[in-house]
């Protein structure tokens, strides 16, 4: 059998396929392990292979940064050439990122089979770039793999075979419940001085919330709000840290008492942030479902989600990003505790078996 390539590229990437590798790899199936290089600094990349206990890539793309479309070009170009060497049983991509879309293309382009962990999401807005790589990418997938049964029901919507179409469970979730007893470890809280239970964790690097001048600032206004009543830590994105250094925003962040600005952290130490924070705001995907796998309150700075069971289920509120609406919800939060939700159907930790179950059940076949 000739190798199933596992494709990683960014930071979110790594938590959903380090533990497909490990069951793939349990099954003495030939896998080939591929990172584009989409994220490629110690921060956002090395850490995260070293901390989830992901060997070294077998094959290094090293494409950079970019626009979507250099990026997405550069993959593709690079990714033919490793197919074409070769000659993968299957390739395996992840989430909705530029290297998501990139090298499902080539490898459907070839004939090569395609499977999609996190099938189906939709956020109907299709002003969000993840948004067209996801519905493309699910579109050219022979194997769908769905986190929750409202993915299910999108691409039954969209017209995808049934046959094709896998509820299997979040597999974020896996890589949390393997790596959550070893993040009790960190002593993140002890370097930034900050009390367990008593802080705010947020997380911004979407243009459309950190690349309008108006739009961030209406958001750091909230922030100052906050800040008044609890301490906030802010792993920073370094195109977040960009458009603060841009704005000039600097100065207002200092004015916030107990204000902590940081790199961005290791997998272990940010865990270990979001399971004792008072609330998470964020505009990631996975925070959102992580938060509502620890029963963390979570805001969600955007206008939609692609996650709403975690809404419908979860903890999670989608908030917007004007100033008054994230107020509101940190002023319930303060006078409730927040909203209660529960753990989602088949997020459980046994993602990763039930999609290797799948995988030798397709070959099987």
């Amino acid at each position: 059998m000739n190798p199933i390539i596992l494709v990683v590229g960014a930071r979110p990437n790594f938590m959903k396929i380090a533990p497909l590798y490990d069951e793939l790899k349990s099954r003495e199936l030939p896998v080939l392990l591929l990172h584009t290089g989409q994220h490629y600094d110690e921060n956002m990349s090395k850490i995260f292979f070293d901390e989830l206990e992901m060997p070294k890539p077998d094959v290094y793309l090293g494409v950079g940064s970019g626009t979507n479309a250099g990026q997405t070009a550069r993959i593709m170009l690079d990714f033919e050439k490793v197919c074409n060497e070769k000659n993968p049983s299957m390739v395996i991509v992840a989430g909705d990122v530029n290297s998501t879309i990139a090298c499902a293309l080539v490898a459907a382009k070839l004939l090569i089979p395609v499977a999609h962990v996190e099938a189906g999401l939709r956020s109907f807005d299709m002003t969000m770039p993840e948004e067209i790589n996801r519905i493309l990418t699910d579109r050219i997938s022979d194997l769908l793999f769905t986190p929750s049964s409202d993915a299910d029901q999108n691409l039954a919507n969209e017209g995808v075979n049934a046959e094709n179409i896998k509820l299997v469970g979040n597999i974020m979730i896996d890589s949390l419940l393997n790596h959550s007893k070893k993040s009790e470890k960190s002593d993140i809280h002890n370097k930034l001085k900050i009390s367990k239970g008593n802080y705010a964790l947020i997380t911004l690097h979407r243009p459309s919330n950190v690349d309008d001048e108006n739009t961030f600032s209406g958001i750091m206004e909230a922030l100052e709000t906050i800040g008044k009543d609890i301490p906030i830590v802010f792993p920073a994105h370094p195109r977040t840290s960009k458009m603060i250094n841009k704005f000039g925003f600097d100065s207002r962040i200092k004015q916030i008492p107990n204000f902590v600005v940081t790199e961005p952290l290791g997998y272990l130490d940010f865990l270990a942030l979001v399971k004792h924070a008072k609330v998470v705001l964020t505009d990631s995907g996975g925070l959102q479902e992580e938060t509502t796998a620890l029963g963390i309150p979570c805001l969600t700075i955007r206008e939609n989600t692609e996650r709403p069971i975690t809404v419908d289920q979860g903890t999670n509120t989608v908030v917007g990003n004007s100033t008054e609406n994230i107020v509101k919800e940190w002023k319930n939060i303060v006078n409730t505790g927040g909203k209660k939700g529960r753990i989602p159907e088949l997020w459980d930790g046994k993602t990763a078996e039930r999609i290797g179950k799948a995988i030798v059940e397709y070959f099987d076949n």
